[in-house]
């Protein structure tokens, strides 16, 4: 956008914004001028290779283009009066536009991340030259040092990385610690290096409390640094009630990659300092009494009466259809290529915080050249991953004998249902309802026990990162965060295109209770199939320790090498797992808040204390416990 010359921006921002009657003339006449030059495209696109060493590094920052770094790189320190120059001077410039125009909303992240590629290659082609004159220590002035982690338990970072790299580029030192950290190692980390902030990262909610857990260890050891806080569970009104009571030092809710740059910039400022503080202890303040305040979605039905307004299904009328293929069947190394159908790109994009619909979002006015561009990036890196076999698709698929019982549903051995292999406990809905509308568990839609009917349920997990972890590691040895970032969206998207596949095949084959079924994979996307797959952890069934159930059942470890951490994430990160439901009433929904009867209920069930029940159902308690 910046690239634009003034003349043709003003005339093709009066047809965008419709500013004056004459535009179309106005900008037909510039289109008449400038036909046929894509012939000296090329031509043009390599002009800048003329320009001072300095300019071609600044060029090639603001343009991510790595193809010429290192040869311009040596040759700026070879005319520098020493080599830490350059990463002052031209390096530095570049970064600061690449800052400037990330800001102001004219890059967007793949391009940022782009450009820190460009600096990283540049940057380790000087060090060996800067350690040689013994100045490393001492000579590269940042912005500000900030240990960057994923909680204990959690295994995500897609987010954390991008944020790391988007402040590399506004020249803040970044020490990240990667995932499943302990408190203990980030805090032992940021006192050793001197940090000056620490940023916590998770997705799944149990992270929510081991962020807690840092806040409170960090004012018991005296820290003072900020504590930044990030994720896709995390949000303000959490920051504001549960960690930042926790520690005296300020405690900043971080929303995305874009925001951390300048929350950290602020916070490195003297003059500006005091004032953000002051604002975001306001803020809190502000949260915490409205939270305090609001009428919260609370209960409004007793436990007995959600459960005598269940969902009503006729089970007399129904007749199950048994697995084609029952018990647990692997499937190791099926083939990438029979996922690509079932891509759904939409997440990939959010991932690099575009918002959209995909495929309208590569022609969008505002961001269609920079997703276009991504696209092309990733559909290369999928036709090279898939020919060069980097990544291994594994799944583990188990359907069993199952009948209800209350809100639990449990799993039999054998078609008798006489051998109990394990019992799924499930929660129901409490909130206000209107008439005729039932207060939904899960358990509602497999056959009772007392109803004579012999019903059946499904399991399953699926990956399609096993065998990423050497590819990232080529990829950051290369410094080219981009395409690790790239590399595990990816594979992010292929697992959840294999539980899409896998699923498509349990209805039409190994259960084949849909065995007529043609859809296409925008109707797969808007879940036009019969049947649901709910995954624990997520709103219809949000307690995560119900994965323990699931690899009791399926042994994911041995068959699928899908493990799950003290947390209850699954790694490699791109898994997915959950269960399959086939009657067609079977519906997703939200559980919504649930009272102190249900949560008293559930721990009974599970052989939980009420403590530990109201710990891992905490983001669902309708109630202060």
């Amino acid at each position: 956008y910046g690239d634009i010359p003034a003349d043709l921006l003003e005339r093709v921002e009066d047809v965008v914004l419709n500013r004056r009657p004459d535009a179309t003339e106005r900008l037909l006449e510039v289109a008449a001028s400038v036909r046929g030059t894509d012939k000296k495209k090329d031509e043009d696109a390599e002009k800048w290779r003329a320009l001072p060493v300095r300019e071609r590094l600044m060029h090639a920052l603001v343009h991510g283009i790595d193809a010429n770094v290192i040869e311009d790189t040596e040759e700026a320190r070879l005319a520098a009066e020493r080599p830490i120059h350059v990463i002052e001077g031209p390096l530095m410039d570049g970064m600061n536009v690449v800052g400037d125009l990330f800001g102001s909303g004219k890059m967007f992240l793949p391009q940022v991340v782009k450009s820190a590629r460009v600096m990283k290659k540049a940057v380790a082609h000087l060090i060996p030259y800067i350690e040689a004159e013994k100045s490393l220590s001492g000579g590269i002035q940042t912005n500000g040092k900030i240990v960057v982690a994923t909680v204990k338990g959690d295994v995500h970072d897609i987010g954390k990385n991008i944020v790391g790299v988007v402040l590399q580029c506004n020249n803040f030192e970044v020490i990240d610690l990667g995932v499943m950290v302990s408190c203990e190692k980030i805090l032992e980390t940021a006192r050793r290096e001197q940090a000056d902030f620490i940023g916590l990262s998770g997705l799944i909610t149990p992270s929510l409390d081991e962020m807690v857990h840092v806040a409170k260890e960090m004012q018991r050891q005296s820290f003072v640094v900020p504590l930044l806080i990030g994720g896709a569970t995390t949000s303000p009104a959490h920051t504001s009630v549960k960690i930042e009571p926790q520690y005296r030092s300020p405690v900043v809710y971080v929303k995305d990659a874009s925001r951390a740059v300048g929350v950290c910039q602020t916070l490195t400022q003297p003059a500006q300092r005091a004032a953000f503080i002051a604002k975001v202890g306001e803020e809190h303040e502000r949260r915490r009494e409205q939270h305090a305040a609001k009428k919260v979605k609370t209960p409004e039905v007793s436990l007995p009466r959600a459960r005598a307004n269940r969902r009503a299904i006729d089970w007399a009328a129904y007749a199950p259809v048994a697995p084609r293929v029952p018990g647990v069947q692997r499937f190791d190394d099926y083939p990438l290529s029979e996922l690509l159908g079932y891509i759904d790109w939409m997440p990939f994009f959010n991932a690099w915080e575009f918002a959209g619909k995909f495929p309208n979002i590569l022609t969008d006015p505002v961001v269609g050249e920079a997703a276009s561009n991504l696209y092309a990036d990733a559909r290369r890196m999928l036709k090279s991953l898939i020919a060069e076999r980097w990544l291994q698709v594994r799944a583990v698929v188990g359907l069993f004998p199952a009948n209800a019982v209350a809100d639990d549903v449990e799993i039999y051995s054998d078609e008798r249902r006489t051998q109990l292999l394990t019992t799924l406990n499930f929660l129901r809905q409490q909130k206000g309802k209107p008439e005729g509308q039932p207060h939904e568990c899960l358990a509602d839609y497999v056959a009772p026990r007392a109803s004579g009917v012999g019903d059946y349920f499904g399991a399953f997990a699926v990956t399609a990162g096993v065998g990423i972890e050497q590819h990232v590691a080529r990829f950051e040895r290369a410094h080219d965060d981009y395409s690790a970032i790239l590399l595990k969206a990816l594979a992010d998207r292929l697992a959840e295109a294999a539980a899409e596949h896998f699923h498509e095949r349990v209805r039409r084959e190994l259960w084949g209770y849909a065995a007529a079924e043609t859809l296409t994979n925008e109707q797969l996307v808007r879940e036009e199939y019969h049947g649901i797959r709910p995954a624990p952890g997520y709103p219809a069934c949000p307690d995560h320790t119900e994965k323990q159930k699931l690899w009791q059942l399926l042994d994911p470890e041995r068959n699928a090498g899908i493990r799950l951490t003290d947390s209850f994430a699954m790694y490699p990160t791109a898994a997915v797992s959950g269960w399959y439901i086939a009657h067609p009433q079977s519906r997703y929904f939200a559980l919504g808040k649930i009272d102190r009867d249900q949560v008293e209920d559930y721990a009974r069930r599970k052989g939980w204390t009420l403590a530990e029940a109201q710990r891992w159902l905490s983001p669902s308690l309708g109630y202060d416990a």
